[in-house]
């Protein structure tokens, strides 16, 4: 009898020291996880995301056949969001390769969603991974709860967030864009123009919000935006109005009247203070609005 209710749930709050430092510091911040599984932070320190349409086509899953090996064999732990279609081959592939896997729920923990899982479920946490919420173990999933909890699933991926299939109004496009915004890497496939299940990721690649990667190699060998290593040590030497307006940028980009109103200092302060941080190359300006530099 499958029963995924008997591993035991537990908690990790944002004031522990083992919380993931970016679900802290995004627009909509995370307060606490509850997870079934052994927590551990390395698990994190090598991950990436998997994401893609909930009608996903053979096409799809031959992408996965051919990604995930090579990224389970290069040590990536793979998380993706439990939902059918790309998430579910996602976290079932990764599995038959002999990786681990991280699931992040739209519903509690106590509500398999789909139902179909409930096996999928314990082969996760059988298999040293975590399946994770932020909502109470009886919370039944809504139509906004899905999308809310795209922003963990990019906050755990530090190696970037993968696109396989998506439509152009696909919940795995609102991941790329948390994933711009905070500045992970996105990767997209790109597929048949006449197919509406690459339609997203075309226009992704099109709209040089993503990579495009046909191999793993494309993933494994590209530079990578974000490490939060580099950052730290480019940020050493900053002043304190500096780190203030960091602070803010690190939740989104703004500009300089946002800036101004949220710090409570002078814009032609701010605008002084920006324009040599942009010298420095720590922000980088686009559309009026300023970001960390992402490296």
């Amino acid at each position: 009898m499958i029963n995924f209710k008997k591993y035991k749930v537990e908690e990790i709050k944002s004031n522990d020291s083992d919380f993931p430092d970016i679900l802290r510091r995004m627009k909509n911040p995370v307060k606490r996880l509850r997870f079934r599984g052994k927590w551990d932070s390395k698990i994190f320190e090598n991950s990436i995301a998997i994401v893609g349409s909930r009608r996903s086509t053979r096409y799809g899953a031959d992408i996965l056949d051919k990604f995930i090996p090579s990224l389970v064999g290069n040590k990536l732990t793979v998380v993706s969001g439990f939902m059918y279609g790309i998430d579910t081959l996602a976290h079932k592939k990764t599995i038959e390769s002999g990786g681990m896997t991280i699931a992040v729920l739209g519903s509690g923990l106590d509500i398999c969603t789909p139902p179909e899982n409930e096996r999928l479920y314990m082969e996760i946490i059988e298999n040293n991974g975590l399946v994770i919420s932020e909502y109470e173990d009886d919370f039944k999933s809504t139509v906004w709860s899905f999308p809310q909890r795209n922003r963990i699933v990019v906050g755990l991926s530090n190696r970037g967030v993968l696109v396989v299939e998506a439509g152009l109004k696909s919940g795995s496009l609102i991941t790329a864009r948390i994933a711009n915004e905070v500045g992970r890497d996105v990767y997209a496939v790109p597929g048949s123009i006449f197919s509406k299940t690459s339609s997203g990721c075309n226009q992704l690649i099109c709209e040089l919000k993503a990579n495009l990667v046909t191999t793993p190699e494309d993933i494994l060998h590209l530079p990578h935006q974000y490490s939060e290593e580099n950052q730290l040590k480019l940020f050493e030497n900053v002043t304190p109005q500096e780190k203030e307006i960091l602070d803010i940028l690190n939740r989104e980009p703004s500009s300089i009247d946002e800036i101004a109103r949220e710090s409570g200092k002078s814009a032609y302060e701010i605008s002084g203070t920006l324009t040599i941080m942009g010298l420095k190359n720590i922000v980088e300006e686009d559309g009026g609005k300023f970001g960390v530099c992402k490296l």
